[in-house]
């Protein structure tokens, strides 16, 4: 994938993670959003590699989608324990 896919590829999947983790918004914006996302993907694809259960593929694939939302959704939760 092209850096612009990984950029909006990160800003949706950090998106739909704030969306599933409820709770008080991190100051950031869009950027921020788009941060937790693109760190998001590659942490869950890192992940997701090492088990053998997946990889980030291309744009257009549920799989790539599924384990960017996850790895977002995992530092979104690391990133809310360590600001407490």
């Amino acid at each position: 994938m092209g850096i612009i896919a990984w950029i909006i590829l990160g800003l949706l999947a950090g998106t739909i993670a704030r969306a599933i983790i409820p709770g008080r918004t991190e100051p950031g914006g869009c950027i921020g959003t788009t941060a937790v996302g693109v760190l998001g993907a590659l942490l869950g694809g890192f992940i997701a590699t090492a088990l053998d259960i997946g990889e980030i593929e291309n744009f257009f694939n549920l799989g790539t989608w599924l384990i960017a939302i996850g790895g977002s959704v995992l530092l979104l939760l690391i990133i809310r324990a360590i600001s407490r």
